[in-house]
């Protein structure tokens, strides 16, 4: 099937699927915090999960803002599905197990939300998300965060003290700039990526695998400070949680993370700016027989938004630079080098139509030292050359037609569909036969039309 044909046919799918929803009424926010604050979903979100200036007050607030009047006697339960198809330029050799190389309809994830109040009076509350993974056919402990947070004043100003215990590093964080929730906000659970070693520690590397322990200030609806230290959970609680033990380091001791950011708002308008990192000493391969790897994580982000009434303007850039000393890999035999630098751009453009319909275009860069053994492999879809370079960019629409007010029968579902294209320029080192047995970054190149419902 030729790129134009599969495009036809995605499109009329998609436009299928518009057209079914073209007279349902709009609908309001991620479920629970909707019911809890009353507000509809674009007051939080330019689009979900992308929060407006509101939704990440409401986040450093301890996701305890009410206002809301009906069903208020509920748990802040929420349920979510993405279901997607996905189609990658040229069949892949060694697909993910259950689906097959190519053309695959899948369920992706189905999960379940503990979202709102624990304490409300006190300032105590969470996001808690247990999810299915319909891929990997797995159920397990996804992103959560819990907080606690207070206000007071400091030089005459507002001032929000808080603290936090999650699974993830930045799962935590207001902007949509860090690793946790940075876009792609959605992406195939199917099609193939650029090498897992080509990521950094505060990037997705240890996710849902520790437990972390932080405190933060909010200080004059400007400045955003947080310290939280993180340490690997053992491998019985790994398992009882549905995360296999043998997936990625184990952090040796506590790993800290940091947070700087400014927020200027003027007008309909906002700028942030800031840093962030870790640092921390690991068991590679959870190996602990040789020593340890050190790691320094150092990022710098920045995001525009613009939130009139009728257009949604916004830009995100983020830039992670990590230094790596393999002492423990090298006499392993899993780094040829005692060095490693690794360098991670993305940034992302998107306009919405009140809060409806939307594009994004996404750039993203990894690069970093060669290093034969850490990132190359004698496997299909590997690095030949054993280096981590990859980039290329993606495209893609949304419509979301339930932000703005909703149906009679359930005023709070959401609902998400995303047509998106990724095209890589280079993949694990490579444009032409990256791995050595004959495969282009172009083959790479993935379709992926997805429908996400929220309830």
């Amino acid at each position: 099937m030729t790129f134009n044909r599969r495009i036809f046919r995605a499109a009329s799918l998609l436009f299928f699927v518009m057209t079914a929803l073209w007279s349902v009424p709009s609908a309001r926010a991620v479920p629970s915090y909707a019911r809890q604050t009353g507000q509809a979903c674009a007051m939080c979100h330019v689009a979900l999960p992308e929060l407006t200036p509101f939704g990440r007050e409401f986040k450093i607030n301890g996701y305890v803002q009410g206002g809301g009047t009906e069903l208020q006697w509920l748990p802040p339960i929420a349920a979510m599905i993405q279901t997607s198809f996905n189609n990658t330029g040229s069949a892949q050799s060694s697909p993910p197990e259950h689906v097959g190389p190519n053309n695959n309809l899948s369920l992706d994830q189905a999960s379940l939300f503990y979202a709102g109040a624990i304490w409300q009076d006190q300032g105590l509350g969470a996001f808690i998300q247990s999810t299915y993974n319909g891929v990997a056919r797995q159920i397990h402990w996804d992103n959560s965060d819990i907080r606690w947070a207070a206000q007071d004043t400091l030089f005459g100003s507002d001032l929000t003290v808080g603290a936090t215990l999650n699974n993830n590093p930045s799962v935590e964080d207001p902007w949509n700039t860090t690793p946790a929730w940075r876009y792609p906000f959605f992406s195939s659970f199917i099609a193939p990526v650029p090498s897992a070693s080509a990521a950094a520690l505060v990037d997705n590397n240890v996710s849902q695998q520790v437990l972390g322990l932080g405190t933060y200030a909010w200080w004059n609806h400007l400045v955003y400070a947080e310290f939280t230290g993180y340490y690997t959970l053992s491998n019985d609680t790994l398992r009882t949680l549905g995360i296999a033990p043998n997936a990625g380091n184990t952090i040796a001791g506590i790993a800290p993370y940091w947070r700087l950011a400014v927020e200027p708002k003027w007008d309909e308008h906002s700028l942030e700016f800031g840093t962030f990192g870790m640092y921390g000493n690991v068991y590679p391969q959870k190996i602990n027989t040789n020593g340890q790897d050190n790691l320094t994580d150092v990022g710098f982000d920045a995001q525009y938004q613009f939130n009139g009434v009728r257009d949604q303007i916004g830009v995100q850039a983020s830039y992670i630079w990590q230094h790596r000393n393999n002492d423990a890999s090298v006499p392993l035999g899993l780094a040829a080098n005692q060095t490693d630098d690794l360098r991670l751009t993305r940034v992302k453009a998107s306009y919405f139509y009140e809060h409806t319909y939307g594009v994004n275009v996404s750039y993203f860069n990894y690069s970093g030292t060669p290093d034969a053994l850490f990132y190359g492999s004698g496997t299909p879809g590997g690095s030949f050359s054993g280096s981590p370079n990859s980039d290329g960019w993606i495209f893609e629409a949304n419509y979301l037609p339930f932000s703005n007010g909703g149906p009679s029968f359930w005023p709070w579902l959401n609902f998400r569909v995303g047509l998106q294209y990724t095209l890589y320029t280079r993949f694990n080192g490579g444009t032409q036969n990256f791995d050595g047995f004959g495969r282009n970054a172009s083959q790479n190149n993935t379709f992926f039309l997805y429908v996400l419902t929220a309830f």
